[in-house]
């Protein structure tokens, strides 16, 4: 029998990790003898809801095994949650759900919308009724939603990429975390295009490692689990690791952005990619953010680059009335102080709007540029001292030192979906494979 478990909302603010349950299930599951028909997936969802607590991921096993174990594994999953998930935090709301045999369809499309729009607890608890899934939720119940999108996003119709987490011993949380700078940027050279967004060399700061205190120690993002091995192997580390983990997942994969679309579709709380005309002249505001208008016959609405994206910024100053854009980012809702803004993720520059301006010519004698000799007297040559008044000023396209293309703010300012300029190319169509080799421990 199958069973897929999905989990969600486990975490808070203040510590916690929906992956380290996960992480712990693996190590039961394993005991129990099920068969794991897919690496643990980590599903990252719309990251603009406003009740998210911090990645918004959410995690699905998929396993196989007889009616009775599938009946433990269902008493483990549930007993993980209640031993481990930060329930006294008022934004905590686990849920768990179990599916048994095939994904349907409209739990599939469930996921998509998890990814890219807002759903209710209430559309979950349709589907889960309807397909005849158990489910338990604490408290509001709130995971119930992710844990039935991690179950339906399958992994299997595009992008993926893969991370092996390693996480703590218990006693070390909140503390600093000791892993050698230097290995990091050694598995960095030794492992890249491979395994991305491991460190920035602008801040020379490490990004596999978290801030907070939750379980994690570190953890590596890569095309393949074989490359997340290689760089676990590298990586130094000063303290005790407690376990560890390999999730196949869509991150750095720009699951959440839908296609382009016009300015007056875009709403609150959602990922969007608009295309559309810049309106105004682009302004830095104080804090160092980068503020400028978009348009198309649908609407106007700001794009906004804010300072930790570092020479993004600078990116979005040099773009002019008339430059035609799409814009990718999470829209933030109005305030009283503030529109609707896109908080851009990335920009592609589509076409860029040039004027022509008149400039003196090059001397035909010399080749150094001519200036006026004064009003009606034609130009002349400083260098070799020619004059003429047949040489008349010429029409040239103003040269932008912008160009075409996608543009991305550096890693530290990436999103955990957003995908980086390193994996254009790199995209996965083919269907995952069960999982192979050392992928957990214990």
């Amino acid at each position: 029998m199958r069973l897929h478990i999905g989990v969600d909302d486990t975490d808070s603010p203040g510590g916690g990790c929906t992956t380290y349950i996960g992480a712990l299930l693996v190590e039961r599951l394993t005991r129990l003898g099920l068969r794991f028909l897919d690496y643990p997936n980590l599903i990252r969802l719309n990251p603009n809801v406003p009740w998210k607590t911090r990645g918004n991921g959410a995690i699905c096993l998929r396993v196989e095994g007889s009616e009775e174990q599938v009946a433990r594994s269902i008493e483990e999953a549930v007993s993980v949650v209640e031993d481990n998930a930060d329930l006294a935090h008022e934004k905590t709301h686990p849920g768990l759900v179990f599916l048994r045999g095939e994904v349907p369809g409209p739990i599939r499309l469930f996921s998509e919308t998890v990814i890219r729009d807002i759903a209710q607890k209430a559309d979950a608890l349709k589907l889960i009724r309807r397909f005849g899934a158990d489910a338990v939720g604490f408290k509001k119940g709130r995971g119930l939603i992710g844990a039935l999108a991690a179950i339906g996003e399958r992994l299997d119709k595009g992008d993926y990429t893969y991370e092996l987490l390693v996480y703590r011993a218990p006693e070390n949380w909140g503390q600093v975390r000791r892993v050698a700078v230097g290995s990091v940027i050694e598995m960095d050279r030794l492992t890249r295009p491979l395994t991305f967004n491991n460190f920035d060399y602008e801040t020379r700061r490490v990004l596999i490692t978290p801030r907070g205190p939750d379980p994690i120690l570190y953890g590596v993002r890569g095309e393949s689990p074989e490359a997340v091995w290689k760089a676990y192997g590298i990586v130094r580390v000063d303290e005790a690791i407690d376990r560890w983990v390999i999730y196949r997942t869509n991150q750095g994969t720009d699951a959440h952005f839908p296609k382009p679309s016009k300015v007056g579709r875009a709403r609150p709380y959602r990922p969007v990619t608009v295309r559309g005309t810049v309106v105004s002249t682009p302004r830095a505001i104080r804090g160092g953010h980068v503020i400028f208008r978009l348009g198309d016959e649908t609407g106007e609405i700001d794009c906004a680059a804010y300072e930790p994206t570092g020479r993004f910024r600078h990116v979005v100053r040099m773009l002019r009335r008339g430059d035609l854009i799409e814009a990718f980012g999470g829209v933030r809702p109005p305030t009283p102080d503030h529109p609707a803004t896109i908080n851009l993720e990335k920009i592609r520059i589509v076409r860029l709007a040039r004027k022509a301006v008149h400039r003196n010519p090059l001397c035909p004698r010399c080749g150094k540029r001519m200036k006026s000799a004064g009003k009606d007297k034609g130009l002349e040559c400083k260098g070799c001292g020619l004059r003429s008044l047949a040489i008349r000023r010429i029409l040239e396209t103003e040269r932008r030192e912008l160009a075409p293309g996608l543009y991305i703010p550096p890693p530290r300012a990436q999103r955990h979906l957003t995908k980086p300029l390193s994996r254009y190319g790199m995209e996965k169509d083919a269907p995952p494979v069960s999982p192979r080799g050392r992928w957990h421990a214990p």
